[in-house]
């Protein structure tokens, strides 16, 4: 029998863009990079504003394109902000676009990828979904604690290409997802490092709010002493340090730019400052690797390096160099997301998985009697 086609509109809403896919199965029949103008963006009070803006503009697009829409069997969005939850498909149901559009746990333009999927599938009369939002949840108990009783430990990580390229690795191996024990290393703006023990992320870094290995935009862990004497120095606001963290920290930080294709130029002109920061950040990210692989005991069957930092080949390999010792690893470039969410809507259209009902098994708190605070909340 010939194999069934399903079409899959995948929908990626970012701060300044809306990336936009369509598959026939696994196959990429058209990809669009929507930018859109600042001042108008600005224009919105809040991010959910601009969900009719962003519609409009897809499904001209479409048009334009000579998409009949009418041959899609799926719209499948990006996960956003949502309540801790494990990783999985999810049908778009009416407490999800509830949260979604009250921004459960924080506004972002991710939020708007399951109301825009939801809006489209409903009018064609076919299922909407999103796929491994990064509030996936799957730390074990012991992972949580901190050191701190005041802080939990969170899981906010690359949950979509994460699990996108272990799920690709395994088959690579010959093996299920959920029979693998794996390290996946997201390297991009912010490093995360996943470990998945037999189809879960067990633990990993909160590669938002300052844990793991400094990236190109992000301080990862510092010093917590020495950051509470410079909160309270007097020389700084709230929002100027979290700008250092968060956005200011890592290569931006010490080279002035989070760009590390001008750092990989700076260092073949021969700049040792940058040559020596960009080992740090490589030695930071193996460090990392080497810290997953205790939580594993040792039993690692594959290493994957993803993210754009993973076509740096000089990168790459200071990385490499350090931690294959522990298990083989596999570079997997890129992020891919519009593939990863066609794959999770494909998962379940063609039954190899049931669809999960928002919120399922909703996360919260694992501590107990520790004075942490929910994850959830």
């Amino acid at each position: 029998m010939p194999e069934t086609v399903y079409r899959i509109l995948t929908i990626n809403p970012g701060s300044t863009s809306t990336k936009i896919g369509i598959f026939d199965n696994e196959l990429l029949l058209l990809e669009k990079i929507i930018r859109h103008d600042a001042d108008m963006l600005h224009s919105f009070t809040n991010i959910i504003d601009q969900y009719e803006f962003r519609k409009k503009i897809i499904l001209e697009i479409l048009d334009y394109e000579g998409i009949n829409i009418s041959k899609f069997s799926a719209v499948c969005g990006r996960g956003g902000l949502l309540r801790p939850i494990e990783g999985g498909t999810y049908a778009v149901n009416e407490l999800m676009l509830q949260d979604l559009r009250a921004g459960y746990s924080g506004q972002h333009a991710s939020n708007l990828g399951g109301i825009i999927a939801h809006a489209i599938a409903s009018g064609l009369n076919i299922p909407s979904f999103i796929v491994d939002p990064v509030v996936v949840d799957e730390l074990e108990p012991i992972a949580r604690f901190s050191g701190f009783p005041l802080i939990e430990r969170k899981s906010i990580f690359h949950a979509l290409n994460q699990k996108a390229v272990a799920r690709r690795a395994a088959k690579e191996l010959g093996r299920d997802y959920s029979e693998l024990n794996l390290i996946v290393a997201h390297m991009g703006g912010g490093i995360t490092v996943g470990v998945h023990k037999h189809g879960r992320v067990v633990d990993v870094n909160n590669g938002l709010h300052g844990e793991g290995p400094f990236s190109p935009e992000r301080a990862g862990t510092v010093p917590a002493g020495d950051l509470v004497s410079i909160c309270f120095s007097g020389e700084y606001y709230r929002e100027e340090i979290m700008k250092m963290l968060v956005g200011r920290g890592g290569l931006a930080g010490y080279l002035g730019t989070n760009d590390a294709l001008k750092v990989e130029a700076r260092i073949a002109a021969g700049d040792e400052k940058a040559k020596q920061v960009y080992e740090a950040m490589a030695y930071q990210v193996a460090k990392e690797i080497g810290s997953a692989s205790a939580a594993l005991s040792g039993k690692v069957d594959a290493i994957i390096l993803t993210g754009g930092l993973a076509y740096g080949k000089d990168f790459v390999t200071a990385i490499s160099n350090r931690i294959n010792w522990i298990a083989d690893v596999l570079v997997h470039p890129g992020e891919n997301e519009l593939q990863a969410l066609a794959e999770g809507a494909l998962r379940v259209l063609r039954g190899e998985e049931e669809a999960k009902v928002y919120p399922g098994k909703y996360i919260e708190s694992k501590i107990s009697n520790s004075g942490g605070t929910k994850s959830g909340t």
